[in-house]
């Protein structure tokens, strides 16, 4: 088991986690607007900046500051379970959506500069895909 680590508050953490499903379930426009969604409903609970929101295949990448370093866990424990129960639901199937373990890497700066800022505002803006 790896050691726990210390965030500060207001650190920028690259993430990436990816779907344990064959399918390319980001390909689906509801499966976009359902991840945009449901990371709007925990911004509400637990403040956070997010930038460089990206789907490469069946991987999601991006950049978070959480209001508090120890609220990280708690977003993505938020997040995948969230965005898994809906969908389930929504298609019809049971099981695991994410197909493993989340990976954060500490940033010492800001993210890169390509990385957008997420415009939590609008209904329709959608990540980018590559």
């Amino acid at each position: 088991m790896r050691s726990k680590r210390e965030l500060a508050k207001h650190i920028w953490c690259k993430v990436q986690t990816s779907v344990n499903i064959s399918e390319p379930l980001f390909r689906l426009p509801m499966a976009v607007v359902l991840l945009h969604r449901v990371f709007r409903e925990i911004r509400k609970r637990y403040p956070f900046e997010i930038r460089g929101f990206q789907l490469e295949g069946a991987r999601l990448t991006f950049y978070i500051k959480p209001d508090d370093g120890f609220m990280l866990p708690l977003i993505m424990q938020l997040l995948k379970q969230t965005f898994s129960l809906r969908f389930n639901i929504i298609v019809g199937r049971k099981g695991h959506v994410w197909g493993e373990r989340y990976e954060s890497e500490i940033l010492d700066g800001e993210p890169p500069e390509d990385a957008e800022e997420v415009d939590w505002g609008r209904q329709t803006s959608r990540p980018t895909r590559r």
